[in-house]
């Protein structure tokens, strides 16, 4: 069995910035900040989430996007030492979402420190966006990585993939499907239709028709701040979309406790077996506890338990 802890929006804390960093869109964000978002994210969440994760040791971890607020480079460079804490590169990978994107940023300033939790299987650090999508193996499973952030006009949070990456990533969902590799895919915005005019994923309508074509086992997302699963069709039937709440939710936010998901992916004579634990901030803030489970065996079916 390969286990898979799934975290999202950790949105870690913002660093003071220069009145000359906020003459642009990262203006509003900022003081949106400081007037409101600093009371939802938490970093004594955000550890106790850490903590929980290191103690199950799972196989990998996939962080799918959102690590900083408005793009400022210092941002940037807090969460690379932040990663550097977490865990390895090879064990560890990171997908940007829109937040990462907030404002246009030089590759090398921004995103790009990050290279090396993005980089697919024998690559070197991820040098641009044009990485996009990647490929991770790890036993069993196969990591397709998508970025969804592009920076938007204010008080715009949507996201593109363009249809160039959803063509790689349809070569690569047929590559891995041929050897037997439990196909999963990250992103940041839920590939869905009925999502908020200001933060959906305005090509979701063409992945889902590549997802009818070539399929997969699940899509992992963040971005809405809230566990949450929804299916959308693939060749052999439903494939489920997991949604994950922000790893950085205080306990009274309007998103409710920080959570994670533990993914324990397994097989056997009739297909992939998925099983979600979705794990909560305990309410001490010291480590977590079970806040249910989903069951998904053959892309059939799932049940929701506890």
């Amino acid at each position: 069995m390969f286990t898979l802890a799934h975290l999202s929006d950790p949105h870690l804390p913002m660093p003071p910035a220069r009145p000359a960093q906020l003459l642009n869109k990262r203006a509003t964000g900022y003081y949106n900040w400081w007037r409101h978002r600093v009371h939802l994210h938490v970093p004594e969440a955000l550890a106790g989430i850490v903590a929980d994760i290191r103690a199950q040791e799972p196989d990998h971890i996939a962080l799918t996007g959102d690590l900083v607020n408005v793009a400022l480079p210092q941002e940037f460079r807090r969460a690379a030492e932040w990663l550097r804490d977490f865990d390895r590169p090879e064990r560890l990978t990171v997908i940007p979402g829109n937040h990462d994107a907030y404002v246009s940023v030089p590759w090398q300033e921004g995103v790009g420190l990050w290279g090396a939790y993005m980089a697919g299987d024998g690559q070197p650090p991820a040098e641009s966006a044009s990485v996009f999508p990647t490929l991770r193996r790890r036993g069993p499973v196969a990591l397709i990585g998508l970025s969804t952030g592009v920076p938007k006009p204010p008080f715009l949070a949507t996201g593109d993939l363009g249809a160039a990456q959803i063509v790689q990533a349809e070569r690569l969902l047929a590559e891995t499907a041929g050897e037997g590799l439990c196909r999963v895919v990250l992103m940041h915005h839920p590939p869905l239709l009925d999502q908020s005019r200001w933060k959906h994923l305005t090509d979701a309508a063409a992945f889902q028709a590549m997802i009818r074509r070539v399929g997969c086992e699940a899509i992992l997302h963040g971005h809405n701040h809230r566990s949450e699963i929804a299916r959308i069709a693939g060749p052999d039937g439903p494939v489920p979309v997991l949604g994950v709440a922000s790893a950085s939710a205080a306990p009274d936010s309007k998103y409710g406790r920080a959570r994670y998901h533990l993914l324990h992916i397994d097989r056997d004579r009739s297909g992939w077996r998925l099983e979600v634990e979705i794990r909560a901030l305990a309410a001490d803030g010291r480590g977590c506890e079970p806040d249910g489970r989903l069951i998904f065996h053959s892309l059939a079916d799932a049940a929701m338990v506890g």
